[in-house]
């Protein structure tokens, strides 16, 4: 078997499981000893966006500074705030990936302007 980070997309699908997994496990940790549940802690998903929102930021900011390694750690922090967002408003990661076959094959330009009506 190939090494993790020679397997591409199937990788990143694993480890993104794993980590959807481990947020689920830690919601109702103490927050004074779990990240997870201090951005979870009251059920405001505020917080969990605000980082999303830094994360984005940052990672656009490392992809147009054209800083490969700091677009990697960006990115990794961007997803793993995303899925700290998803479990904060109750989105199981499967609904995102069903939106995201349902939109395969369909022209990002056609999909927008759907949205827009």
């Amino acid at each position: 078997m190939a090494p993790p980070e020679t397997r591409g997309i199937a990788a990143l699908t694993e480890v993104l499981s794993r980590l959807a997994t481990t947020i689920e496990a830690r919601r109702n940790a103490d927050p004074a000893t779990s990240y997870v549940a201090q951005l979870l802690a009251g059920g405001d998903p505020a917080k969990a966006a605000k980082k999303v929102g830094e994360e984005g930021l940052e990672t656009a900011l490392a992809g147009a500074g054209r800083e490969p390694e700091a677009l990697v750690k960006e990115s990794a922090d961007l997803l793993f705030h995303l899925l700290v967002l998803w479990a904060a408003a109750g989105i199981a990661p499967e609904r995102v990936a069903a939106e995201l076959t349902r939109r395969e094959g369909v022209s990002g330009h056609d999909e927008k302007r759907a949205r827009a009506h």
